[in-house]
């Protein structure tokens, strides 16, 4: 027996870590599929009268399926790959809150900061 062969009877990969079971993709499948149909109910619906409510709730449904797909499709964790995929995953996140953040601030002060519109303009003396 190879040792291809012995970690393909173990269930492991090259790497070492552990691949999904069949329980484990059904899981994941189920909560995905459940974390889209109730942000899906809810801006259908009108559950919420709020729309920044539903917008944030609709948000955070996002953020829990994130980490739905990345513990149970892309198997993330502290352990595999002796923490480097995680501390990857960490300097990525932080990555694109700055970008995202940094994009949001320019918006918002290039529209503070526009030339008066015309409507501003015959209030002018």
């Amino acid at each position: 027996m190879s040792a291809h062969d012995h970690a393909a009877d173990h269930g492991h990969a090259h790497g070492g870590a552990a691949h999904g079971s069949f329980k484990g993709y059904l899981i994941g499948f189920v909560l995905s599929v459940i974390l889209t149909a109730i942000p899906f109910w809810l801006v259908m619906s009108g559950a919420i009268d709020n729309k920044q409510a539903t917008a944030i709730a609709v948000m955070a449904f996002a953020v829990v399926q994130i980490v739905v797909h990345m513990v149970f499709f892309l198997h993330m964790n502290t352990a595999s790959e002796g923490g480097w995929s995680m501390l990857a995953l960490i300097f990525t996140l932080i990555l694109v809150v700055i970008v995202l953040t940094g994009s949001l601030w320019v918006m918002y002060h290039l529209n503070a900061n526009m030339m008066p519109g015309l409507h501003d303009m015959r209030e002018m003396p």
